[in-house]
């Protein structure tokens, strides 16, 4: 029998990274299109298989494809279909895996937000692997998570569970959330809050910094970064109260579920101790007495350039598993 394959898709608000994987993990190859190119969704799906098609065939792997995982925005397990999408064009219900089954003759295919996909990557190729309890954060535009429990994914009863980026962390006078609500985790952690911190400390601190050479409206998490590294003392108390504020939440999130592990991946997660000191400082001192020690902070093992196909094409593997099952399901029936 052909070595088999299963297929990753990672849809983003700018690029679709699609890539062909087999069961050790390894991307034999991969490619992207452009997200937003086509006002349609059916054009969207029509290059996506062509550009897909391509690459099968220069990698001879036309005919060895079991299955297809999406991690996408909003998208839900149970459905297979992506809700009100905040960054993508189509909407506001898109049957994302009915289409790209069907122009793929049927394969299956199974779909999930990005930040769950990125967690059954961590657990089946990464740092989670042999984790049955774990906590996946994604720290980048937004904050996104992936909670599993018992070797599963937590989906809730209609799909959507898992939204620990929108824990209310200040409860008065918090900031606006591109949820509707106020005072979210992801208005202060993610890359765009730690940009939002920066404008805020500059307007009303007075102390010199090298921040201040910036537009004030054009500053991002990376140039906080940049120059907490070359000394700067607001850059680097801009990330002692952006990971203060992450360990209060990821010491609710052990109250919760009593992970093994909380797992950060993302472009916030590579700030070093600029923003895993404070975090775990606060962390230990916020825990429960009975949770302490107990659970490890650690950074995600995945290849960045990797990490979205290999969470995606977890999720083929299972997409493959849950039809021969359907079929030996329907057979002995």
């Amino acid at each position: 029998m052909a070595k088999p394959y299963v297929l990753g898709i990672d849809i983003g608000g700018t690029n679709t990274v699609f890539g062909i994987v087999d069961a050790r993990g390894q991307v034999i190859a991969s490619d992207s299109i452009k997200t937003k190119k086509h006002a349609e969704f059916d054009d969207y799906v029509s290059e996506l298989h062509a550009s897909i098609e391509r690459l099968l065939r220069i990698n001879d792997a036309e005919d060895k494809i079991q299955g297809v995982g999406i991690g996408a925005p909003n998208a839900n397990y149970y459905t297979g279909e992506i809700v009100n999408p905040p960054n993508l064009p189509w909407g506001p219900v898109i049957p994302l895996a009915e289409k790209v089954s069907a122009s793929f003759g049927g394969i299956p295919v199974a779909v999930t937000n990005d930040a769950n996909a990125a967690a059954l990557g961590e657990m089946t190729y990464g740092a989670a692997r042999g984790m049955n309890d774990f906590i996946m954060i994604t720290l980048g535009t937004g904050v996104g998570s992936g909670i599993v429990i018992n070797g599963r994914m937590v989906y809730g009863h209609d799909g959507n569970a898992g939204e620990l980026g929108h824990l209310v962390m200040k409860r008065n006078n918090g900031r606006m959330c591109g949820c509707g609500r106020t005072g979210c985790l992801e208005a202060y952690c993610s890359a765009t809050g730690v940009a939002r911190t920066a404008r805020e400390f500059l307007e009303i601190r007075q102390e010199p910094s090298s921040l201040r050479n910036l537009d004030i409206e054009d500053i991002t998490s990376k140039d906080v970064y940049d120059a907490a590294m070359a000394g700067d003392k607001i850059a680097q108390e801009i990330f002692e109260y952006t990971g203060k504020i992450l360990g209060e939440a990821f010491a609710d999130m052990v109250a919760f579920s009593s992970p093994q592990a909380i797992i950060l991946f993302g472009g916030l997660a590579k700030s070093g101790d600029l923003l895993l000191k404070p975090l775990k400082e606060t962390f230990d001192k916020c825990v429960m007495p009975v949770f302490r020690g107990k659970t490890q902070i650690l950074l995600s093992q995945l290849k960045e350039s990797d990490a979205a196909v290999l969470g995606a094409s977890a999720l083929g593997w299972e997409a493959k598993l849950r039809a021969e099952s359907s079929v030996t399901a329907e057979a002995s029936a």
